[in-house]
């Protein structure tokens, strides 16, 4: 998982925001985000109250069981009704403590919403990049948004520099069922590894 991980702290570090009830514009609800995430990693509290603030509007903005079952791939039809609610229980866990786990990687990202591009009623992918630092070059990040329910946008997928990491965990995740033959308990063991650290 070693490619899903270099960066995944960043798809995590960007996502906080407030919850939107009426229609938002896929483009502001991004700027918004990212805007919200800064506000909050400038604060003068502790990592830990940054990445609780963090956490609780991420599962609020995004879609981390549809990401999750993205993630199970061809695997998903093969495990059962209590296999499938343990592996979305894990996957959250997992989720959400990478995030936390690297949050210290950033403190004030800049990011400028360029573009959106509408690819049907369910989805847009707006594009951004996170401006450069003495620290690191300019990032394309392009942010795949479900926009099914216009009240209710969620993130679905984060394309770094042309890299999707949805794609690339559920390339992992098949590797690592792979190579236990199809078993699924390999993930869902490798998962709750993670989780124990």
């Amino acid at each position: 998982m070693k490619i899903f991980k270099k960066f995944l702290f960043l798809f995590l570090f960007l996502i906080s925001s407030t919850t939107y009830t009426l229609a938002k514009n896929p483009s502001v609800f991004i700027s918004e985000i990212t805007e919200s995430a800064s506000t909050i990693l400038k604060k003068d509290i502790s990592m830990d109250e940054k990445a609780n603030e963090l956490i609780r509007i991420a599962e609020q903005n995004v879609d981390i069981d549809g990401i999750g079952l993205y993630s199970l791939g061809k695997h998903r039809k093969s495990i059962d009704t209590n296999q499938l609610e343990q592996y979305k229980s894990i996957f959250r866990e997992y989720f959400l403590k990478s995030f936390s786990s690297r949050l210290s990687q950033y403190s004030d990202p800049k990011i400028n919403v360029i573009s959106q591009n509408v690819i049907n009623d369910k989805y847009t992918i707006v594009s951004s990049v996170l401006v450069k630092t003495d620290e690191r070059p300019e990032i394309k990040i392009d942010w795949r948004v479900y926009t099914k329910d216009p009240s209710n946008p969620l993130i679905r997928d984060l394309i770094i520099e042309g890299l999707s990491l949805a794609r690339t965990q559920k390339e992992e995740f098949n590797s690592v069922i792979q190579s236990a033959n199809g078993d699924v308990n390999a993930l869902l063991e490798n998962l709750q590894n993670f989780n124990s650290k």
